[in-house]
This record gives structure tokens, C-alpha cells and sequence, in this order.
């Protein structure tokens, strides 16, 4: 059977140029000190390669479809995306996209096989932890928006916003850069993966301004405008010390009850309780901070379907909601 060349096809960017100057410069260390390695990473980024070249193949997802009784373009794709409701995706999006997330984890696998294969050189640890940070966040990114295409509580022109820089976060390569909003999101994700929790009093006041110090102003903003909303607070304190709203008020019940003014990093587990809601967010591993959101994601939608007290969306939902709201003017409805 002959097919055709396939039309509407727009290559996929394997590795931005900072990757592929990083990736020969390892390779030539790994030629010269582990030959047999360097074997093994030829293959692992050719099969990478491949795995690129083959999902290329499959049209832009803002390319137009026509078939016998229907068809797909960029609007009725955004318009789908704006009714989204059900909290399982795989089945509402283009092949391309799900395609593109195994290639995410598949590169995210290679440049962690480099990672281990250089850990006792200094000079390759930042710029692979920055490109294993990057393609988290891009994973995030999209967990983030669906998050809140998700959320009954949004405006329809709110959710029409979201689903065109969704949109765009696919038709970029997932290139930050190029996308409105996700260069706020990684900033937010890397200032809370550069300043562990400190939680002396447990009134976020002093953890607040050190997290706060590097942040753009959008940041400030969001800050000011929902400094009234108990969401927002509770969400944010749960990303502040990395525990959950429930061991926050048990943490705090003790200190008033006990009569104890500010507790250590070591004292808090024993009492928040032995079994931690969340993991511990490990530097040294960058998919801590995606299970970090997605636990906490799912902590609150547990609570929006129960209808228990504390935070119904995460401090990432409630922050790309007022950055949308702030780039297209939108009607959102503030936090309860």
C-alpha cells in the first residue's frame, strides 16, 4: 500500500539550540572518559530522534481537517476546548498532542540518563537540571490550563482564552518563550523549587516575602488584588510550606495549644502527623515539584466535589486565571 506525503505538517523541534550545544559537549566527555556510555547515549537520543520525526508526521493541531460529514479547524478545536468538562483529556485532544507528552517524558528519561552519567561533574548540573526543570514545567503548564477549562466556575470567555494559549502552548513546540502566560507559571514553579519551606510562626508573612523577592510584577499584582480571598490565602499557603490545609490547621491548633511560638523544619512533621499529604519537594529531583502540583490538585478537587473547607483550586489555577483575565480583560469571577 503507497500513502501519500502527509499535508500540513510542521516539524517537531527535537532540542532547542542551548540542548544540542550541551548534548555534544557531553558526548565528547563521554567519548573521551566512558566510551560505553557514550554508546548508549548515541542510541537513547537517536531513538529520541525518531520518535520526533515520526509524531512530525501528524498534521499542526492548527491545521483544518475536512471529512465526509465533519471537519476540524483552529475555531471548533478552541471551541471544543472552552466546553471542556470531563476530567479525563486523552480522548479530546489531537493525536499530535498525545504523541507530544510521551516524546516530553521520553526526553525528559534521556536527559536524566545524562544527569546520572555526569553527576561528579559540576559543570554539566545546572544546565541539565535546567533542561529537565523546563520540560516539567511545560508538563505542568498544560495540567494547569486543562485544570481550569475544567472548572465550571469560569467564565466562557475565560475559558475561550485559556483554550487559545493552550492552543498555542501545542502549536509552539511547547517552546516557553513563544507562549503568553507559561513564562509566569515556570517563574512561579522555580522560585518555589529555589526556596524551601521555612515555617518558624505559620504565618507565611516572612516565607512569603523571600519567595516573593524575585518575582515579576503580574506576581505582585495577583497578590494585591486577591489579598482579600481566603482561597487564594490557603492555596498559597499550602505552596508555601508544602503541607496541606488540613495539617496546617492541625500544625497551628498545637502551637496555640501548647503555647509555642514558631516550630523547625524537623518538629513540623511530628505535628501535621506521620503520614505527610504531600511529598517532600527534593531539589535534587525536578519531578518532585510536578507531583507537588498534582497532588495538591487533586487535594482540591476532592474538596470542590465534597464540599469540605479549605482551597477548591490550586495557587497555579487561581494565578493563570487572574493572568488571563489581565492579558484578554475577561470577566473572571474572584475566589470565594
Amino acid at each position: 500500500m503507497c500513502l501519500s506525503a502527509p499535508k500540513n505538517v510542521s516539524p517537531l523541534p527535537i532540542l532547542k539550540d542551548r540542548e544540542a550545544l550541551l548534548l555534544e559537549e557531553i558526548k565528547a566527555y563521554l567519548a573521551a572518559a566512558l566510551p560505553q556510555e557514550a554508546a548508549l547515549v548515541e542510541e537513547q537520543f537517536r531513538c529520541l530522534q525518531g520518535l520526533g520525526e515520526a509524531i512530525s508526521q501528524y498534521p499542526s493541531v492548527r491545521a483544518a481537517e475536512k471529512l465526509r460529514l465533519s471537519g476540524r479547524d483552529e475555531e471548533s478545536l478552541i471551541s471544543a476546548l472552552s466546553s471542556f468538562a470531563s476530567p479525563s483529556h486523552l480522548f479530546h485532544i489531537p493525536t499530535r498532542v498525545v504523541a507530544f507528552r510521551s516524546f516530553l517524558v521520553a526526553k525528559f528519561n534521556a536527559f536524566s540518563f545524562l544527569s546520572r552519567l555526569t553527576q561528579d561533574k559540576a559543570r554539566f548540573y545546572r544546565p541539565l537540571r535546567q533542561a529537565l526543570f523546563s520540560i516539567i514545567c511545560v508538563l505542568m503548564a498544560e495540567d494547569v490550563y486543562f485544570a481550569c477549562l475544567g472548572n465550571r466556575m469560569f467564565s466562557k470567555e475565560s475559558k475561550a482564552a485559556l483554550a487559545h494559549d493552550l492552543l498555542s502552548l501545542w502549536d509552539t513546540g511547547k517552546e516557553p518563550d513563544a507562549v503568553s502566560h507559561l513564562p509566569a507559571l515556570e517563574a512561579l514553579w522555580t522560585a518555589r523549587d529555589e526556596t524551601p519551606p521555612s515555617f518558624g510562626t505559620m504565618e507565611g508573612s516572612s516565607e512569603l516575602i523571600r519567595f516573593s523577592m524575585d518575582m515579576e510584577e503580574s506576581w505582585q499584582g495577583f497578590l494585591m488584588s486577591h489579598s482579600g480571598h481566603k482561597e487564594t490565602r490557603w492555596a498559597l499557603e499550602e505552596f508555601l510550606f508544602g503541607l496541606s490545609y488540613e495539617e496546617i490547621l492541625t500544625v497551628r491548633s498545637w502551637l496555640i495549644r501548647f503555647g509555642i511560638s514558631a516550630v523547625g523544619r524537623d518538629e513540623v512533621r511530628s505535628y501535621a502527623g506521620s503520614r505527610p499529604a504531600y511529598g517532600t519537594v527534593k531539589a535534587a529531583d525536578p519531578r518532585a515539584i510536578y507531583d507537588f502540583y498534582i497532588e495538591r490538585r487533586d487535594a482540591a478537587q476532592v474538596r470542590r466535589r465534597l464540599l469540605m473547607p479549605g482551597p477548591k483550586r490550586t495557587l497555579e489555577e487561581l494565578y493563570l486565571t487572574y493572568l488571563v483575565a489581565l492579558d484578554h480583560g475577561c470577566p473572571v469571577s474572584p475566589p470565594a
